[in-house]
Formats: C-alpha cells, structure tokens, sequence
C-alpha cells in the first residue's frame, strides 16, 4: 500500500508520518482488505488544523474523510474515526461486491468544466448568453452497479454521482434527494 503524507504550507514531520500510516493501516486492514493508495493531505484555516484523507480501494471505490481540530494529530484522529466509521458502515457491501466484482472498477474518460457564475445586475445585459469557463480538467466515469454507485457516493460525502451502468452503456446519475433519499436517474 502507498502512503502520500503531505502539508499544505505546512511541515509534516516524521513521527506524524509514521502515526498516520501506522494508525490508518490498521484501520483500513480491518475493514477494506486490499487498498491500494491513501493520500493523507494536513492544511490549515484560522487557528485550527484540517485534515482530509483519500483511501482508494482495490474495487475501484474511494473512501474520503475530513476533520478540523485546534491540534493536528487531533485532526487526524478525527479523520480515522469518520473513516472508521465509514467503512465499518459499508463493509458487508464491501464484502459482497468485492466477490461479485473479480475485476476493478473500468473508468472511461471525460471532460469537466467549472464554470463562472453570473453576477445579477438589472441594468446590464449580458453581451452573450454563453457562460464562461473557469476550469477544464479531465475526469473518470467509473462503470459500476447501481449499489456499488449509491456506496461510492455515499462513502465519498458527495451530493451526485455519474456512472456507467455495468449492465447498460447509457450514463446514469443517482444523487441524495432533500427528503434524504436517494434518486436514481437512468437514459
């Protein structure tokens, strides 16, 4: 397994290295069986410490966390028991997708865009209703199974998710509904 301990603008020493791999591979062998990668990122805002980890599995799925504390272990401490938290959550269906699936998850390139937003102003209009391009960048689409795609979402705290259905070549969104379930829209 690789370990990426870094700092954002901030000194990341050894002791706090070897913490962070000792503690997080202990973790991660209890619950996730095969990772491959963990990115360990520490940074800091105001007076207090964030932390943000990025586990990717051997399944193709990805783990993240992220925690502020006033004191950086305490922030990584923090981190490992959402993470904890996460994957003792979701290790049955770990588990049994991971015998489903004897191959990791197949991703298919993309492009995604940022785009600017508008300001409002009543008196001015717009010289052309395209909108403008901050950011392009490259991007993967995984081909998952609809619950493996609900699991992914869920265990990376994000709000949507675009996939590839495993059984369909249509792309497929599933996102969490403001009722607080889950919505799956399917070409």
């Amino acid at each position: 397994m690789r370990y990426k301990v870094s700092g954002k603008q901030i000194d990341i020493g050894e002791s706090l290295q070897t913490h962070v791999e000792t503690e997080l591979s202990a973790v991660l062998e209890k619950y996730a069986g095969r990772p491959t990668d963990a990115q360990v990122v520490f940074s800091r805002h105001a007076h207090e410490y964030v932390c943000e980890t990025i586990v990717h599995l051997s399944t193709g799925l990805t783990c993240q966390a992220k925690a502020h504390a006033t004191e950086i272990y305490m922030s990584f401490d923090g981190c490992l028991e959402k993470m904890d938290k996460q994957l003792r959550r979701y290790k049955r269906r770990l588990k049994d997708h991971h015998r489903d699936r004897s191959e990791p998850v197949e991703l298919m390139g993309a492009s995604s865009y940022i785009l600017a937003s508008e300001q409002v102003d009543s008196e001015v209009e717009p010289d052309s209703l395209q909108p403008i391009i901050v950011a392009e960048m490259e991007t993967k689409i995984p081909s998952l199974s609809v619950g493996e795609a609900v699991m992914q979402m869920e265990l990376a705290g994000s709000p949507v998710l675009v996939f590839r259905s495993d059984t369909k070549d249509g792309l497929n969104v599933v996102y969490r509904r403001d009722d607080g379930n889950i919505g799956w829209i399917e070409p």
